[in-house]
């Protein structure tokens, strides 16, 4: 069964950096990952999209980590990495990963994470 696991949440001063991790285990699945992200939830808020890296490598962020946040694939290694640099408490949510998947017969499907808390302090 496919799973995907978040680390490297936690408590961090505004201005701080963190770094995030998500791993893919297939599970014995044939699959094919179309692309992996981060989202976020703060709360009382909605879950919005962070950063995204597709297969080809191309990168998409949201406005307001643009500049401050990096996201990098290691296909080899099924995983994502995002590096969050000058974090703000408006940054202080639950990170979930989601990985795009296409299965044996190209359909495609996601999986999430359970997420990773990450608390910016002021």
């Amino acid at each position: 069964q496919v799973k995907v696991m978040e680390s490297g949440g936690g408590l961090v001063q505004a201005g701080g950096s963190l770094g995030l991790s998500c791993s893919l285990s297939p599970g014995g699945s044939r699959v094919r990952i179309e692309s992996m992200s981060w989202y976020r939830q703060a709360p009382g808020k909605q879950r919005e999209m962070v950063a995204l890296i597709s297969s080809t490598g191309t990168t998409n962020y949201t406005d307001s980590v643009k500049g401050r946040f990096t996201v990098s694939r290691d296909g080899a290694a099924n995983t994502v990495e995002l590096q969050m640099n000058s974090l703000t408490p408006n940054d202080t949510g639950v990170y979930y990963c989601n990985v795009g998947l296409r299965d044996s017969t190209d359909w495609p499907y996601s999986r999430w994470g359970r997420g990773t808390q990450v608390t910016v302090s002021s």
